[in-house]
Order: C-alpha cells, then structure tokens, then sequence
C-alpha cells in the first residue's frame, strides 16, 4: 500500500501507471485526499470527471462541477476534488442520472462499468480484517476503510458472527446495512483485483495453504475452462452461483 506522505502535492510521474494523466506535459497532478482507498488503489474525483468521464476539459471546470454536487460516491455527495474513488464504489452523475460501479479490469486496472439504478443500491465489500470490541459485539474492517458491528447477544456464544475475513458482504447504501454475505471458499465465483490477472473472473477451485494467508495461492477457472492461479491477496468474492453484480460481457458467461 502507497503511503500519503505530508506533501500536498504529487508528481505526475510517482502517480500509478493507471491513472490517465499526461506525464510529459504536466508536472504536478492532484493528490488525493486521506480517505477509504490508498493512493495506489484510488482515483481522485477531479481526475474521474475530469479525464475518465470528460464532464470537464479543465480542472477548475472540473472542481466547479464538483463543487456544485454533481457527483455522489456510494449514495452521498461528495465536494472534495481530492476525494479517493476506488474498488467497488458506486459513483452517480446527479444531473445526468447516469451510476457507475469502479471494477477491475484487465491492463487499464479499474473501469467506470455503467450499472442500473437497482444495482446502484448496493455495493460489495470485502472483509480484511475482524475485531471484539467493548461488550463482545464483532466489528468488521472492511475493503473501503468502513468498519461495520455485528451485535451479539452473547459474547460467549457468539453465533450472530457467521463472517470470515476475506469473505464478501453486500451493503445496502447509504444505509450501510448488511445484505447478503459470500464466503472465501471453493466454489465461489471470484473477480481478480491485481496483479497479472487483474479483471479476470473466474470460480475458485482451490486454495493452496501457506505461511501466510496473503501469500497462499488461488486456483480459479474461467467460464470456458480456462485454469489460472494469482495470490489470494488478489482475490475478491463476487458471488456463488452467480455474480452479484453485472459485469462486462464476456467477463462471465
């Protein structure tokens, strides 16, 4: 994970490779703000209306846009142009009433793939870490800095706790209630999000144990039998029959 650093400022080239700024033409790109995604896993709105969406040929056009409200980040309108888009968040375009989700894709890393407002309800969040908190309730660290409690009735017997870490939950937002919930196990339907095979989806096969669970290796197959293996630290849960959200064709079935 990139770290922020106390400078205000970034060069365009020590940005990741994935973000779409000129580097020959500019020297300072925006930072973004400290947030729910690191800097390596992260777009800074200005960018995104700017340079991904092109609501914007400038970036005063583009923070004026934003300023406005135009653009709502998991259900909420968010005003800052530092503010980090990343992993699975639901971006809207308020006048337009166009909703994109930020998914992993092949080369490019991230992509806007457009989504109803049905699924814009919703978004998936993967559990990186579990911790008991005061009165034995569970509290789960999520993917994008959220941290969600799980009430339970008796912290000796907690049988309200059926999550695992690595796991994936579906959360209602802005409510931020839990509606569904995937286990890290074979047979899961899981989407690649780094390395080699970023984007690629495929259904778990195997998971090799090791050391360290971020340094075991995930055997997946794709919709037409293709086998590949990519760390499970890469590896993020989708679905189990099928993917709870839509997906660029061909990515599966």
């Amino acid at each position: 994970m990139a770290r922020m650093g106390g400078k205000k400022h970034l060069k365009t080239f020590a940005a990741p490779k994935f973000w779409p700024v000129l580097r020959k033409e500019y020297p300072w790109t925006v930072k973004p703000s400290p947030g729910p995604h690191p800097l390596d896993r992260s777009l800074p709105l200005l960018i995104l209306v700017r340079d991904v969406l092109g609501y914007a040929k400038t970036a005063r056009e583009a923070r004026k846009v934003i300023a406005e409200g135009s653009i709502k980040v998991d259900g909420r309108v968010r005003k800052d142009y530092k503010y980090p888009v990343g992993l699975m968040d639901v971006v809207e375009i308020v006048p337009t009433g166009e909703v994109f989700r930020v998914i992993p894709y092949p080369v490019k890393f991230y992509k806007l793939h457009p989504i109803s407002k049905e699924e814009a309800s919703f978004k998936l969040c993967r559990i990186e870490d579990k911790s008991t908190v005061k009165g034995g309730h569970i509290q789960l660290h999520l993917h994008d800095g959220r941290n969600h409690l799980i009430r339970v009735s008796d912290p000796t017997n907690p049988v309200e706790d059926t999550y695992k870490t690595l796991g994936t939950v579906k959360l209602a937002i802005p409510q931020q209630s839990i509606l569904d919930y995937v286990e890290m196990k074979p047979g899961a339907l899981a989407i690649v999000i780094g390395g080699r095979n970023v984007g690629r989806v495929g259904r778990i096969l195997e998971i090799k144990p090791g050391m360290r669970r971020y340094r075991r290796i995930v055997t997946l197959e794709t919709h037409d039998g293709v086998k590949f293996q990519t760390s499970l630290n890469y590896v993020f849960v989708i679905g189990e029959e099928e993917p709870m959200i839509s997906l660029p064709e061909g990515a599966w079935k």
